[in-house]
């Protein structure tokens, strides 16, 4: 018994988590679907359509699941199950100008989110700086941190249009002495996000140009986040910043199926970049995940066949995509602004970022709150009137959280139905507050 007792006291007292893991333990996501989960009507938080994805990709996976090749419940290769890389390589290699190797230029990733991962894991040294643009996606900052490295934030600065007409996605933008003043022997890559998620920036040529000859200039990589590639509105082209000069050689590509077809909750992702950069990409993948589902990526290896085969025609649903999209997104934009809440209109991606000013008479500020005021908003907009939407400061830097507290992002990537009911609690919203 006096040994039990004695081992009952020994409790641990070293610290057990590792030390890479401090301060990165909040994440946004947990805390706001959980919210979301409780309390919503209308969830335009988190991005991801609730409508369905296209016949072609579900029947695909019915004929994988029962078409009477077993194997394909069993591993397949580690780097991707083959028919997937060949036809990536295929369709990227177009996209690019250039011929990929489906073994050596293509990995296959548990959803974009693993890719970044393996990026950051790979290449990122202690000590290493990597410029994030702001506002970001939130997990590049925690990722790069839990590689060791230091995240070093340069900002999308807004310049509103004079003529009181609705700002754009496109009034963002980065100051470019600015930008360049954040390159040095320190920096080892930059994250891009084009088209950018929150704003739905999609990067014209002239940016990437100047993003280019610093990268070229300083030796660094560029990790580029593609994830809303085919998401792009009004005309608006989507450039591959791997295709300009000097940047194939120090880019990876990052790619979501999830994204391109419809379904995020298939979790099938891609890195599409040179050999030397995939190699070390793959032996983080190895000692990590490993694999990704054989099933799913027969499916989605399917989806692209087609769409290789119907690429630019309008029966293409890279092509219908995009324009069902477009329609969604004008739909909410008038919504937003019929009720005062000033969009911004997103030129790509499933969101768009909104001005909450003319409703904060509703929501008090509470002075000297750890909180931004925005994430205050969302959360009492989500408990009393059942819309939620993710606080624009979610995708910035602690130092920075409360440059623009006046905003929130919505997703418009849902069914019409959704959309109507978010816009019918937003006029009520207005109707009671005009009326009180």
């Amino acid at each position: 018994t006096h040994f039990l007792f004695h081992s009952l006291q020994a409790k641990m007292s070293r610290p057990v988590q590792a030390r890479r893991l401090e301060g990165i333990d909040k994440n946004i996501w947990v805390e706001f679907v959980k919210l979301a989960a409780t309390y919503s009507k209308v969830n335009l938080g988190q991005g991801f359509p609730d409508f369905p994805a296209p016949d072609f990709l579900t029947e695909a996976l019915t004929r994988a699941l029962g078409g009477g090749n077993h194997m394909l419940h069993q591993y397949t290769r580690a780097f991707g199950h083959p028919p997937l890389v060949k036809v990536l390589a295929q369709f990227f290699g177009k996209l690019l100008g250039r011929d990929l190797d489906p073994m050596t230029n293509v990995m296959v990733t548990v959803g974009a989110y693993q890719a970044l991962f393996c990026c950051f894991q790979a290449l990122v040294d202690e000590g290493d700086e990597v410029i994030i643009i702001e506002p970001f996606f939130d997990c590049y900052e925690p990722m790069v941190k839990m590689a060791g490295g230091t995240p070093v934030f340069v900002p999308l600065r807004p310049n509103p249009p004079k003529d009181g007409k609705l700002m754009s996605s496109a009034d963002w933008q980065l100051d470019p002495a600015e930008l360049a003043s954040k390159f040095s022997e320190k920096t080892k890559a930059i994250v891009l996000n084009s088209p950018n998620n929150p704003l739905g920036k999609v990067f014209s040529r002239e940016e990437l140009g100047l993003i280019a000859e610093l990268c070229v200039k300083h030796d660094v990589l560029c990790i580029s986040d593609e994830v809303y590639e085919w998401l792009v509105y009004d005309g608006k082209q989507h450039i591959r910043i791997a295709s300009l000069q000097g940047m194939w050689d120090r880019t990876v590509i990052i790619g979501s199926a999830g994204k391109t077809f419809s379904a995020t909750g298939w979790k099938v992702g891609w890195v599409v970049g040179p050999d030397r950069l995939l190699q070390h990409l793959r032996t983080v993948h190895q000692n990590s995940v490993y694999h990704c589902a054989t099933i799913a990526q027969e499916a989605v290896a399917q989806g692209f066949q087609r769409e290789l085969m119907l690429y630019g025609k309008p029966e293409s649903y890279f092509v219908q995509l995009p324009k069902e999209l477009q329609q969604k997104r004008d739909w909410l934009v008038q919504s937003l602004d019929g009720v005062g809440m000033k969009p911004i209109i997103p030129e790509g991606t499933y969101f768009l970022v909104a001005d909450i000013s003319p409703f904060k008479s509703d929501v008090p500020d509470v002075p000297n709150s750890d909180e931004p005021y925005d994430s205050r908003f969302a959360k009492w907009m989500v408990k009393n009137k059942g819309l939620a939407a993710i606080p624009l400061s979610a995708f910035y830097s602690e130092a920075h959280k409360n440059n623009y507290p006046n905003f929130i992002r919505f997703c418009f990537a849902k069914e019409e139905a959704t959309l109507k009911a978010a816009s019918d609690i937003l006029q009520k919203w207005k109707q009671e507050k005009n009326s009180s």
